[in-house]
């Protein structure tokens, strides 16, 4: 009988999900004839009852013969053994140099590793948490654009939510926000922050998230273009505006051609930022795009001190969702845990204090946001990742990749075979080069 482990997670004190809930383990062992391993943890947010009345066994710690093991987070190097098979988020496929000591470590150990950010049909991500983080983005972002305008002594409905992690349901949490949205179509928003503007940017999985729950609210949605041009005097108090930003908004040609999204991807050093163009009007910005280095980024440091200089600014909050440190938005310095979500950035001495106190932009980048949102997420992510289970605990990686049978999807995926990389990730050896072994 194949053996698979479920690792509990120990890389954030608050993390909570799972990759396969009890009921998903459950079905799996009567449909697939799988015998599961379940790690004992105390903080995950299915007890380990739970898992034993699926028909799992709760261990301690894996014995050898358990070969393939599914987490969420980073693995630490002294957990990884031999020939084992493992499948989680490894942040590794842009040489994120904090995690080449890691993949070293399973490259030495002739690992097979399999990261879920790369299962795909080949155009898009199969199995994801991106939904969850933007909903659980949004709704730190209103709880904490509520808790910065108290702190300037401004009332308004937003006070009434809480950080997303506090609530025992998602639905819970969706009832508050009806209960403000029901407040501000009756009595508007205090005049000095109104309208209130808020700008999304990106489409995707992240993206629809965090506006599910933003459209819970009264809102109308403008385009970029219509917001550059808008006058904020003519706006009445209960308005609330959204705008979603797409690539040719962010970013111009710098020898003025039109934007087109393919060059843009081939050749993002032919363009510069525009965004900076819109953010004098904006109250809360939502930053839920993928970014790579290549790319301009699109709140630069340089460009608020400037602005915060200058005016005072009606941007109060950054919920920046997809948490590049140091990335799009230059002022993320580093991702916030669940326990201590906001800080304070001063753009005019560019330094920075958790907690909702002090002159500058609240920033938000809790970098595992579908945490907050345990039980939703893990029940998503693993029905997404259910069909797939079975073939890949029951896959001979003995045999060659070209020969090795595993689903297109799951294969795609796979970074490292028996510790070599396979031919689509073979780039990767360039970072690992100044890595001790």
């Amino acid at each position: 009988m194949n053996k698979i482990g479920i690792r509990h997670e120990d890389k954030y004190l608050l993390e909570r999900r799972v990759a396969l809930t009890p009921d998903h383990v459950h079905k799996l062992i009567l449909n697939a004839g799988l015998e599961f391993f379940v790690q004992s943890s105390a903080k995950r947010v299915f007890k380990d009852k739970e898992y034993q009345q699926a028909g799992a066994i709760v261990v301690d710690d894996f014995s050898e013969d358990v070969k393939t093991i599914f987490g969420v987070k980073e693995m630490p190097i002294n957990f990884f053994k031999e020939n084992q098979t493992l499948v989680f988020f490894s942040h590794t496929i842009k040489g994120q140099t904090y995690n080449m000591p890691m993949l070293r470590a399973m490259m030495d150990k002739k690992i097979n590793l399999i990261d879920y950010e790369r299962i795909s049909d080949g155009n898009k991500r199969l199995i994801f948490f991106g939904r969850f983080a933007g909903i659980a983005g949004a709704i730190n972002s209103i709880w904490a654009l509520g808790m910065r305008y108290h702190r300037k002594n401004i009332n308004t409905p937003f006070y009434k939510l809480r950080q997303a992690h506090t609530y025992s349901s998602l639905p819970e949490a969706i009832e508050v926000i009806k209960e403000i949205s029901s407040d501000i179509t009756t009595n508007g928003l205090p005049k000095e922050i109104s309208p209130l503007i808020i700008g999304i940017t990106g489409y995707g999985n992240v993206s629809k998230g965090a506006q599910e729950i933003l459209d819970l609210l009264p809102f109308k949605e403008i385009t970029p273009e219509e917001l550059l041009h808008l006058d904020l005097k003519s706006c009445k108090n209960n308005a609330i505006l959204k705008v979603v930003f797409q690539e040719k908004d962010l970013s111009l040609h710098q020898d003025g051609k039109d934007f087109e999204l393919q060059d843009y991807y081939k050749n993002p050093h032919n363009y510069f930022n525009r965004f900076e163009d819109y953010v004098p009007k904006l109250s809360m910005l939502l930053n839920c795009m993928y970014w790579d280095p290549a790319y301009p980024r699109i709140v630069t440091k340089k460009y608020l001190q400037k602005h915060f200089s200058e005016e005072t600014p009606r941007l109060e909050v950054i919920g920046d969702i997809t948490c590049d440190p140091d990335g799009s938005i230059e002022c993320t310095h580093t991702g916030t845990p669940i326990v201590n979500p906001v800080y304070v950035y001063n753009p005019l001495n560019m330094n920075y204090k958790y907690g909702f106190e002090g002159d500058g932009l609240l920033i938000m980048a809790v970098d595992i946001l579908p945490s907050e949102l345990p039980r939703e997420s893990s029940q998503a992510f693993g029905d997404a990742l259910l069909p797939f289970v079975a073939e890949i605990a029951t896959a001979d990686f003995s045999a060659s990749f070209e020969e090795l049978k595993l689903p297109e999807a799951i294969k795609r995926a796979l970074i490292l075979h028996n510790g070599e990389f396979t031919p689509a990730y073979k780039y990767m050896n360039k970072y690992l080069i100044n890595t001790n072994k």
